[in-house]
C-alpha cells in the first residue's frame, strides 16, 4: 500500500496540484449548482477531529461529504480517549483503519503531523495554531473567481500574524504574488526562506495602498483569549476600515476567514460593503474541500 497524501500545510501541495483542485472546484460547484449528483466517494467515510470549536469547518467537512456519496462521523476530543490521555500516534493507528479520511481541528501543529505520521489514509488539517490551509484553499480560489489569476497581484494581510498569516505566506511563495503585513509592534511575522515575496509595513494604510485584496482576522485566536484585553489595546489602529479600503485598488476584494467582530478588526461598512466577498468566500470552504478529498482519496480525476 502506498503511503498517504496528507494536507497538514497549504506548501504540501505543488502549485499544479493546487491549479487542478481549483479546476476541479469549479467543475464541482457547477454540478452542485445544477443539481446535479456527483458521487465519487461513495461508501467512503470521514472521521472528522475536534479540540477546538468549529462552524465553518464541520459545516463544509460535513455537508461536502454527503455531496460527495460518503459519511461524515463528527469526534470531539472531550467524548474520546484522546481526551483522556490516549496517545495520538495509537489513536491514528485505529481510526485511520476504520475510516477512508481523516480530518483535525487542533492547537499544536505537532499534533496532526504525529497522527498523519501513524496514519494509512489522508490526514487533513482543519486548523492548528499555526496553519488553516483549508481556508487559503477557499480565499485564493474565490480571489480566481472574482477576477482571475492571483499571480502577481498584492495582497494586504492586517492585524495578527496568526495561522492564517502564516499560510497567505506560503500561499505567496507558491503562486508568486506579493503579501504586504502590517502587525502592530510585538506581533510581527517571523522571517523564513522565500520571503521576497512577504514585505512587512508598520503602517497598516502603507500595506494596503495599492492593493488588489485586504484580509484579516480576529484579533484575538482561540488559544489566546487571556490576552483578550491586551490584544485589543494593541490592535486598535489596525481595523480595516474605510479609510484603507480607499487607498487600496478601486476593484479590491476584502475578505475575511470569519467569524468577524465588526467595530474591531473590520469595520461594518467594509464587510457588508460592496468591496467584500466574505459570503462567498464562506460558501468556497464547501466546494474547495470536496476537491481537496476527492484528489487525496481518489488521486487527480480528469474533468469530464
Amino acid at each position: 500500500m502506498s503511503a498517504p497524501r496528507h494536507f497538514l500545510q497549504f506548501a504540501d501541495l505543488s502549485r499544479d496540484e493546487l491549479e487542478h483542485l481549483f479546476a476541479r472546484t469549479r467543475w464541482i460547484k457547477h454540478e452542485f449548482k445544477s443539481y446535479h449528483r456527483y458521487w465519487p466517494l461513495a461508501d467512503r467515510t470521514l472521521a472528522m477531529i475536534f479540540e477546538k470549536q468549529s462552524t465553518r469547518t464541520r459545516l463544509s467537512f460535513e455537508a461536502g461529504m454527503h455531496q460527495l456519496g460518503g459519511a461524515a462521523i463528527y469526534l470531539n476530543t472531550r467524548d474520546t480517549q484522546l481526551g483522556r490521555g490516549e496517545a495520538v500516534e495509537d489513536a491514528a493507528q485505529v481510526i485511520s483503519r476504520m475510516v477512508d479520511l481523516v480530518m483535525i481541528r487542533t492547537y499544536e501543529q505537532s499534533i496532526v503531523e504525529r497522527f498523519a505520521a501513524h496514519s494509512r489514509v489522508p490526514v487533513i488539517n482543519g486548523l492548528t495554531n499555526e496553519y488553516h490551509p483549508c481556508q487559503i484553499l477557499a480565499d485564493v480560489f474565490t480571489y480566481l473567481e472574482h477576477r482571475g489569476a492571483i499571480a502577481g497581484r498584492k495582497v494586504a494581510w492586517i492585524g495578527d500574524s496568526n495561522n492564517v498569516c502564516n499560510t497567505w505566506m506560503q500561499a505567496a511563495r507558491i503562486f508568486d504574488f506579493r503579501l504586504a503585513v502590517s502587525t502592530p509592534p510585538g506581533y510581527e511575522i517571523g522571517s523564513g526562506p522565500g520571503d521576497a515575496h512577504v514585505e512587512s509595513f508598520a503602517d497598516p494604510i502603507d500595506a494596503t495602498r495599492g492593493a488588489d485584496l485586504v484580509t484579516t482576522d480576529v484579533w484575538t485566536s482561540m488559544g489566546f483569549e487571556a490576552e483578550d484585553d491586551k490584544r485589543k489595546r494593541a490592535f486598535a489602529d489596525w481595523q480595516v476600515d474605510s479609510d484603507m479600503m480607499r487607498v487600496a485598488r478601486p476593484d479590491a476584494l476584502f475578505m475575511h476567514c470569519l467569524p468577524a467582530h465588526r467595530g474591531e478588526e473590520v469595520s461594518a461598512e467594509v464587510i457588508d460593503g460592496p468591496q467584500s466577498v466574505v459570503w462567498d468566500e464562506a460558501e468556497n470552504r464547501l466546494h474547495t474541500q470536496k476537491a481537496l478529498m476527492e484528489f487525496l482519496v481518489l488521486g487527480r480525476v480528469a474533468a469530464p
